[in-house]
């Protein structure tokens, strides 16, 4: 009988919950008597910290009976430790086995987060055990190159980055370039996840690095690449340095470099750290910031199959659609393929979501393609976590739209969510309840886009600023009837004249917001109310006499000091000095603070 193992979850979300102290509290306690290690995000993020005990009785350390403890500060993680020296685990906070768990788990199904959560991404003994690095062994032994596109193509998998380009297709067009003698060809993995919300690929890398270079491996074997690059984003820094690790790992075992495995095949990896431009994320400007140029697109043609990085052949996907590709060779494209939907069946396999906002149960989340909205938001997410009734969800991130609550019954795919305004985009989920101003969150995504615009195209840097002014001056109950109309034309405009995707969508979240939520505009514009009594120049708040006992908590907590009042009498507020901060509201205990 082996000793028993604790994983602790270190994540970036993780860190932030706590979990280094945790980690560190064990580590002491324990003090070899168990092994403590660590592992990344779970998926469970709104329990962490998060501690899995590991029994080892068979010394497979996968093969024991794993319980999960959510909510583990480091008194708790004593009782923890005890339990797993003695035999004898606490019963309380187990996550999996909880109301939440039981809800949480089921309809998930991991293929990109297999490993998630499972492994200490920090060790390659730990994701050979799982079977890494079988399939790229499988392919240079088995399968010619062409043969591994093949077996993509019958699988069905698509770009997860957003475009959900047929994967097969493009690595088969890639792989019909030869590159220039003397010249590389290069295999690009897209980690510049710039989308508010969403945190995907950080967790996929900071939780599986080898399932991602066992992606591009496959991908360089099938299409003839030489030479990848990984374009993380610097504020990753956590991902970046597993990421490091791991590589440095997988060439000390000849598992990137010259003849790999013995075999006529070479491959090398680095990363390039990109500086958080939003537009890097795309595939033209991010091959110029590889280059050392500003990140801004081009014209194509030429696509980057022709000519990308050094005017060479260049592929480039996402970090989610390159781990897809060891399970899809070693399980078969068939254990893949099985989940579709769509009028068309076009959209196949599993996706990845950053669930985020005003829900329950905040997180990471793979579910199989043709569950609802209202499945992942209500089931799965647990539904508002501020009891009050759910408006909308925002999908896709900046170049996304919002989906009102009376469509949460359509299944997830491209065909669906495209036909609502709002697109897949790479996974970023945020839901809103009814204290959300519709007209301030178009405002807020695009001022995000605007501020994000390279500038290369007029419409873009100054048609995005012209909207932006526009919805300014709405939420400052300024706005005119002919507004409306006004930011139609000039969505219209962008869309057909900017570069690039990121400046051709950059309307959709005002578009929808105008489409379900017209009368939230009406609102703002017609009676100069904000509905949601969010838009600070459209509501005052005002000190219920009927209700104040004179306690002061609101005047002692206002930061300006625009409440005044004496002890056990009304107080009352200066709107000339308020700054509609809600302090005042949050502090007091008597619901004598409103809003109007």
């Amino acid at each position: 009988m082996g000793k028993p193992k604790l994983l602790v979850g270190l994540g970036s979300c993780g860190i932030a919950a706590g979990g280094q102290a945790v980690y560190d509290f064990l580590k002491e306690k324990l003090d070899g008597k168990a092994d403590v290690e660590t592992t990344s995000c779970i998926g469970m993020c709104f329990a962490e910290p998060l501690v899995e005990v590991i029994s080892n009785d068979n010394g497979d350390i996968f093969g024991g009976k794993r319980t999960l403890f959510g909510y583990v500060d480091t008194d708790f993680a004593g009782e923890i430790a005890q339990g797993a020296l003695s035999g004898s685990l606490p019963e309380k906070n187990r996550v999996r086995e909880s109301e939440e768990g039981r809800a949480y788990l089921p309809k998930q199904v991991k293929v990109a987060l297999r490993n998630c959560g499972v492994i200490n991404p920090e060790k390659i003994e730990d994701y050979l055990a799982t079977g890494g690095y079988k399939a790229i062994e499988k392919c240079l032994n088995e399968y010619k190159s062409e043969e591994v596109i093949e077996i993509i193509k019958e699988s069905g998998l698509a770009g997860r980055g957003g475009a959900f380009f047929p994967t097969a297709k493009k690595w088969a067009i890639f792989a019909a370039n030869k590159a220039a003698e003397g010249k590389h060809k290069y295999l690009v993995c897209n980690a510049d996840e710039g989308d508010p919300g969403a945190f995907m690929d950080r967790a996929l890398i900071e939780g599986d690095p080898h399932g991602l270079i066992e992606g591009m491996l496959i991908a360089a074997y099938a299409t003839g690449a030489d030479y990848g690059y990984v374009y993380c984003r610097a504020e990753y820094p956590l991902a970046i340095r597993r990421l490091q690790i791991a590589i440095a790992e997988a060439e000390k075992r000849n598992l990137l470099g010259k003849n790999i495995l013995g075999k006529d095949f070479s491959f090398n990896l680095r990363i390039k750290e990109g500086a958080g431009a939003f537009v890097c994320g795309e595939e033209t400007a991010l091959m110029a910031s590889i280059m050392g140029r500003r990140g801004m697109p081009t014209l194509k043609p030429p696509f980057p199959a022709e000519s990308g990085i050094n005017e060479c052949p260049t592929n480039i996907n996402n970090v989610e659609t390159y781990i897809n590709v060891p399970f899809i060779i070693t399980k078969g494209p068939a254990e893949f393929n099985k989940y579709k939907s769509g009028k068309n069946r076009v959209t196949i396999g599993t996706k990845v979501f950053a669930l985020a906002g005003k829900i329950k149960r905040a997180g990471l989340v793979e579910i199989p393609v043709g569950l609802t909205i209202r499945e992942l938001v209500e089931d799965i997410g647990g539904g508002s976590s501020t009891g009050r009734p759910l408006k909308a969800v925002q999908m896709g991130g900046p170049s996304g739209g919002c989906i009102p609550e009376s469509m949460f019954d359509i299944p997830i795919d491209v065909e669906s969510v495209t036909a609502t305004g709002a697109i897949m985009g790479s996974g970023g989920f945020i839901v809103m309840d009814d204290q959300t101003c519709m007209v301030d969150v178009a405002k807020y995504f695009l001022t995000f886009v605007q501020s994000e615009s390279c500038g290369k195209c007029t419409f873009c840097r100054v048609g995005t600023k012209r909207m932006l002014e526009i919805l300014e001056r709405i939420t400052e109950g300024k706005g005119q009837e002919e507004d409306i109309e006004r930011i139609e034309k000039l969505a219209a405009h962008i869309k057909k004249t900017s570069l690039c995707a990121l400046g051709q969508l950059a309307p959709n979240p005002v578009l929808t917001t105008m489409k379900y939520f017209k009368n939230e505009y009406e609102a703002h514009i017609k009676d100069k109310k904000c509905p949601a009594k969010v838009c600070k120049s459209l509501i005052k708040y005002e000190i219920l006499k009927e209700k104040c006992v004179g306690c002061g908590a609101c005047a002692r907590g206002c930061p300006v000091k625009a409440i005044s009042g004496e002890a056990k009498k009304v107080y009352s507020i200066d709107a000339e000095k308020c700054t509609r901060c809600g302090l005042c509201r949050d502090t007091c205990k008597f619901s004598a603070i409103e809003v109007n």
